[in-house]
């Protein structure tokens, strides 16, 4: 996904394992590869940064911390930075504020001092979020269920390197307009075009394994894949789909070379082996998470990760992991 978080291996993000039976998904699901759009809000208005007012970091000073979720302005809720704004702006003419937060699951509270610039507009000396927005892959959706499943890993926050904790959201078209190759020790990413008046779906969750929510949009016309358990999946030749270009998906051949049922979220390691997409992308990229992977005309997982020092290689995390999740 193309949020640029630097890692040793960049996001491109279990519980007990119970019988398959348990579950309520599709043996047959609608496989993805299409770009998508992704806006997640905040579950609270996120301070992300300090900055100086008058040569003071008024609001470090006032103790703050990085990944502090502030609720409340003067005992007035407040959901979205909007509201932050317009409940400061429209107090009285004091010179402080009590901030409502939570840190560490516990509800707290501080007073910050307001300070006015020359345009008699009040700094608080806070970078705040309470948005992310962002491109990656849509993975699967069940037509069943009309559950979707899409990046395969988590959204993070790259300030705070932390779990973007969401309140909803929605997946919408996106079409890709560049790729910025990959090369060993610099990952490259997908460049897009958002359309956020066209909505496929709402997003409801943000885990480890992806997120997930329920497809809105009238089903794309596909053949339907056969979800592969993990006893099925073997080293040896697979596929990606993906886009590199528009809205057009292609699909690419891999080769994988390491399967790890105890990991989380690597659970197959694969190296590129089609030559167009290394000729176009380099390797794997950013905006790429999501893409299912595929053997034997059955969906196995989706790709995750790339390995920054080897671009032609990455990480694929098991599609039942996926699905399980969704169906929480």
């Amino acid at each position: 996904m193309n949020f640029k978080n630097k890692l040793l291996a960049i996001f491109l993000t279990l519980l007990l394992v119970l019988p398959q039976s348990v579950f309520a998904y599709s043996e047959y699901v609608i496989p993805g590869g299409e770009t998508v759009g992704i806006q997640v809000n905040s579950d609270g208005i996120l301070i992300v940064g300090f900055y100086e007012v008058n040569g003071h970091y008024i609001g470090k000073d006032a103790g703050f911390e990085l990944g502090d979720k502030i609720t409340s302005i003067n005992d007035k809720e407040v959901a979205s930075i909007n509201e932050m704004v317009s409940t400061i702006n429209n107090q009285n003419t004091s010179s402080t504020i009590t901030i409502g937060f939570i840190r560490d699951h516990k509800q707290q509270t501080l007073d910050l001092p307001l300070v006015k610039d020359e345009n008699d507009v009040y700094k608080t000396g806070l970078y705040v979020k309470d948005q992310i927005n962002g491109i990656g892959t849509l993975t699967y959706i069940d037509p069943n269920t009309m559950i979707y499943g899409c990046l395969g890993h988590e959204i993070t926050e790259k300030t705070t390197a932390s779990k973007f904790e969401i309140k909803d959201g929605k997946i919408f078209k996106a079409d890709i307009t560049g790729i910025e190759k990959s090369s060993n020790g610099s990952p490259g990413e997908k460049n897009a075009r958002f359309y956020k008046d066209i909505t496929y779906g709402t997003i409801v969750e943000n885990e480890t394994s992806g997120i997930f929510g329920i497809y809105t949009d009238t089903l794309p016309e596909k053949e339907l894949l056969k979800v592969a358990t993990k006893d099925e999946i073997k080293l040896g030749p697979a596929e990606i789909k993906t886009v590199l270009e528009d809205n057009t998906v292609e699909t690419f051949e891999i080769n994988i070379i390491k399967i790890d049922k105890k990991s989380d979220t690597k659970n197959l390691l694969f190296e590129i082996t089609d030559e167009a997409l290394l000729e176009k992308a380099g390797g794997v990229v950013q905006g790429m998470s999501g893409s299912p992977i595929l053997q034997d005309n059955k969906l196995i997982g989706a790709v995750t990760h790339v390995i920054v020092n080897d671009s032609k290689k990455g990480y694929g995390i098991f599609i039942t992991t996926m699905l399980e999740e969704g169906e929480r």
